[in-house]
């Protein structure tokens, strides 16, 4: 069965897309940490980070890099912060998220909820710092 970022990766559900490649695809986190909290998703289904091939890894976070540079350009913050849980959804995901303190990042916290309209904006904002 396909993992629900599959899903988004072949449209069949819709996302907040920020950038795309051949392999990966980062969208926003619906129910994000932070304003600004992406996803960067290779779009080959894994489970596990490392069970990726290392150039699929080393690519991946490539891509990771790119989408954080714009993110730090746009959304106001004192830097990106990376995490890599893998628990709730199987499938390799990088969570980046816009960091002005420690707590942001601490995923025991109640998530944001975000209109669409919201989600939106922001997605337009990140896609303006490439």
């Amino acid at each position: 069965m396909a993992s629900i970022f599959t899903k988004i990766i072949n449209r069949e559900i819709p996302a907040h897309i920020i950038a795309e490649d051949d392999h990966h695809i980062a969208f926003l986190d619906i129910m994000p940490l932070v304003k600004g909290h992406v996803l960067v998703v290779p779009k080959k289904e894994l489970d596990y980070i490392f069970n990726m091939e290392p150039q699929e890894l080393a690519d991946l976070h490539v891509f990771a890099q790119k989408v954080a540079k714009a993110i730090d350009k746009t959304i106001k913050c004192t830097r990106i912060g990376v995490a890599v849980i893998g628990l709730e959804v199987p499938h390799v995901h990088v969570h980046l998220v816009p960091l002005k303190t420690m707590d942001d990042i601490n995923f025991t916290r109640p998530k944001l909820k975000l209109s669409q309209e919201e989600l939106g904006e922001i997605a337009e904002i990140i896609k303006g710092g490439f």
